[in-house]
């Protein structure tokens, strides 16, 4: 993304403001005209009271008091712009800014898991943080600075060519030698600016990883490690930003040689010029308030481009995630799934997460309502990614999910993953209270429908023994909490959501056998009436299913009920004299 386009994007971020945005802009031209009326005044000033030798008393004052009279309503007029600009321009950026955040945070939790598993949570809050943070600055800068800049600038060139053509060459000169040397200086460092930028995420990865893993960190003494791969990144981030500072410092100092200079040459080439007779003082002095203005303004924008160049490449990656487009997304007419039976059917369904191994291939069964069934099969077999299309976490690449009869990317993706519940292998929990995180499927919950759901699920009593008890913080990725514990309140959560299809993705792993044995009661009562997708890799667990699937590489190599797949001898069979005979 070049320049000019990610300047056009940070704009375009306006228009759900358009009105206010635009009459700021207007008050910004207006500001801008100000500023060129007033050198041009000062300078008719001058000429009249230096030609009053030639007008009576009466005529001279008569002419200078108009003339500060249009000089006052063009300065209320500036004044009243200003105000404008001063009480809306910041109020505007803050809500966008805020805006911006939350279009972003949106965005980046609708995307696949596979944009997740690339890409670092640090980097992609330290991307969101800081692009917006820079649009603010740049939103801000544009209703101040910006727009009365580049007005000025464009104004000035055909006013200062009107009124002299030979002293505006020299303006133009100007500009053009900002211009080169800004071009110049942006070329040889934009990639190196990138590379700065590349560290700045590596950072923010390194950092986010050491401190989510903090006790991973005291546990192996890997303090003065992480701290010391910390250092050679930061290192290594000096080491290639100080050659970019040092060509910007070098497009400073060439810009105020050029500013002096033409200062100097305005000075002489319009004291010549009068001497022959072809200019005024009052021109001279106006065209010292132009080249002044100009160079102030000049100044101001390389001061932009400058802080433009060094927030570019954090922008472009906050706008390259806004591009990333989510592989699962409502289509055009897709209907509210209401509340569903539950009778759930796999037509020749594959998926692939890349090109070069199938996760699923040609999967197809059939599950009415209120039956059980379990997915069993060796680690990478296609049991968790044939739930995750379930859930349209993905869409096939052929084949079609149906549930009631309706393909399910017919439903809309809120409706669809509303009726189903799932608890998974690693229970994630928020850094909120106990309650908030049972209450996750369903936040209009009532104190007394979260505490049912926590005594079927066997947590009351934990949780009672907490120090605010439902009102516990659990701390970051539950760190407050055993694994036992963490995954109670996930099956607490899934009983509160009560869906009319489950998932239980190894859902009593984490628990010893006597809290597994009651929850097993509780989890029987949940999944009585409904449809149920057990994943497991203890089969004791799926000896009740009414249809156990063993997948292996992806595909159905048998199916039937427990008693059934053991006595056919085939990987089953095996699966469960190998682990019975490890338990004895």
């Amino acid at each position: 993304m070049d320049f000019v386009r990610i300047y056009a994007r940070v704009l375009g971020l306006l228009k759900p403001e358009r009105p206010l945005a635009v009459l700021l802009a207007l008050a910004n031209i207006g500001l801008a005209g100000v500023g060129f009326i007033e050198p041009i005044l000062f300078g008719r000033i001058i000429d009249v009271l230096s030609n009053s030798a030639g007008l009576s008393p009466d005529e001279s004052w008569a002419e200078t008091i108009q003339l500060l009279l249009i000089w006052c309503v063009a300065g209320i007029g500036g004044i009243m712009a200003g105000i404008l600009v001063a009480l809306h321009a910041d109020r505007l950026a803050h809500r966008r800014r805020l805006a911006a955040m939350a279009l972003y945070f949106e965005h980046v939790l609708s995307l696949p898991a596979a944009f997740h598993s690339g890409t670092h949570s640090g980097t992609l809050l330290k991307i969101m943080l800081n692009g917006a943070d820079n649009l603010f600055g740049l939103w801000l800068a544009f209703f101040r600075e910006h727009l009365s800049t580049f007005v000025a600038v464009l104004a000035l060139l055909p006013l200062s060519l009107y009124l002299n053509w030979r002293l505006g060459l020299l303006l133009i000169a100007l500009i053009v030698v900002f211009a080169l040397v800004s071009a110049i200086v942006v070329a040889k460092t934009e990639k190196a600016q990138g590379r700065v930028e590349a560290y700045h995420s590596e950072l923010a990865a390194r950092a986010g990883d050491a401190l989510g893993n903090v006790v991973l960190v005291q546990s192996f003494v890997r303090l003065a490690l992480e701290a010391r791969d910390l250092a050679a990144v930061m290192e290594r981030l000096l080491k290639a930003q100080f050659p970019v500072l040092n060509l910007w410092a070098l497009m400073t100092v060439l810009s105020r040689m050029a500013s002096t200079i033409t200062i100097i040459a305005i000075f002489v080439l319009g004291s010549w010029l009068h001497l022959h007779g072809e200019t005024t003082v009052g021109e001279i002095v106006s065209f010292m308030g132009f080249a002044t203005m100009l160079i102030g303004r000049l100044e101001a924008a390389m001061g932009f481009v400058s802080r433009m160049f060094f927030q570019m490449h954090s922008l472009g990656e906050f706008f390259q995630v806004l591009d990333t487009e989510a592989a699962v997304r409502d289509r055009p007419g897709a209907r509210d799934a209401g509340t569903l039976r539950g009778d759930v059917v796999f037509e020749n369904v594959t998926l692939s997460y890349d090109t070069a191994r199938l996760a699923v291939t040609d999967l197809s069964f059939d599950v009415p309502a209120g039956r059980t069934v379990a997915l069993v099969g060796p680690t990478g077999s296609g049991k968790t990614s044939s739930m995750a299309l379930l859930s349209r976490l993905w869409d096939p690449q052929s084949g079609r999910i149906l549930i009631d009869g309706t393909d399910i990317r017919d439903y809309t993706l809120e409706s669809l993953r509303r009726n189903i519940g799932v608890v998974f292998q690693d229970s994630a929990v928020f850094h909120r209270s106990i309650a908030d995180n049972i209450r996750i499927g369903r936040p209009e919950a009532s104190d007394a429908e979260v505490e049912q759901a926590a005594r079927l699920a066997e947590a009351h009593d934990f949780i009672m023994r907490q120090p605010k008890g439902y009102g516990t913080l659990v701390g970051e990725r539950g760190v407050n909490l055993s694994g036992g514990e963490r995954q109670r309140l996930a099956i607490a959560r899934a009983l509160l959501k009560n869906p009319p299809v489950l998932i239980l993705d190894e859902a009593t792993s984490a628990l010893d056998a006597a809290t597994e044995a009651r929850i097993q009661k509780a989890l029987d009562a949940l999944m009585r009436n409904r449809t149920t997708f057990i994943i497991a890799h203890r089969l004791a667990t799926v000896r009740q299913a009414d249809l156990i699937l063993v997948l292996q590489q992806g595909r159905i190599i048998e199916r039937g009920s427990f008693d059934d797949l053991v006595r056919q001898g085939g990987l089953f069979a095996d699966l469960v004299r190998t682990q019975f005979q490890g338990a004895h």
